[in-house]
């Protein structure tokens, strides 16, 4: 009915493809979505559902050669940054989605996660000069939020593996650093889980009323 009334409208195109989405009518979908995007190149919300679609279909190769043709063209979208990034870890191509976190800690330098979401990445390729980036990126995810506990525990991992590697490679200076920086990590997070089970506090409230002096 809205094809008809409003033939041609890219609106109404949309709301098709959404539709057919909805119905798991995947490749009607993907066909309404193209040529959307043959009359207009530039409709970025097309290309997404396109990358959508793929996703849900399990084509995850497919939907990250997709994003990479998106990102081309719309070097901007975070949004998009932050799925592909999800999806190289989901495949476990992690110096591809390490330059993705870089990407987005560009666009969005006072973000905490972001850090900590590259941190997390570099920890888990392994390797001392990894460790070394992951440190360092802990390091600004706290400074830039220290209750981000979370980074706290990856620093105080990071840290641990790096003094097992100084200590067998004889660098005492740089496994005193480090150990330092564990030891502060290790009493931090100590402390805060100790704070986290501390009884809380009484209201004091009725205890004030009980002691008013009434007529």
């Amino acid at each position: 009915m809205l094809s008809n009334e409003f033939p041609g409208s890219m609106r109404v195109m949309r709301y098709k493809a959404a539709l057919l989405e909805a119905e798991e009518k995947y490749e009607e979908a993907l066909e309404v979505l193209d040529s959307i995007i043959k009359a207009d190149e530039t409709n970025a919300a097309a290309r997404k559902r396109r990358v959508a679609i793929l996703k849900a279909q399990g084509l995850v190769t497919e939907a990250i050669k997709e994003l990479v043709d998106y990102l081309k063209k719309f070097m901007s979208d975070v949004e998009a940054w932050q799925e592909l990034c999800s999806l190289y870890l989901q495949v476990q191509e992690y110096s591809r989605a390490a330059f993705c976190a870089e990407e987005l800690i560009l666009h969005q330098p006072h973000n905490h996660l972001m850090h900590q979401r590259l941190a997390d990445i570099r920890y888990t390729m392994g390797g001392v000069e990894n460790m070394e980036l992951a440190k360092t990126y802990y390091c600004q995810a706290l400074k830039l939020n220290p209750e981000n506990m979370r980074a706290m525990l990856g620093l105080f991992l990071t840290t641990n593996n790096l003094l097992n590697h100084y200590k067998s490679a004889g660098n005492s200076s740089k496994r005193k650093e480090v150990w330092k920086l564990c030891q502060w990590a290790q009493s931090s997070a100590a402390r805060r889980q100790r704070a986290a089970r501390a009884p809380p506090t009484p209201d004091l409230t009725p205890m004030i009323l009980a002691l008013a002096i009434t007529d």
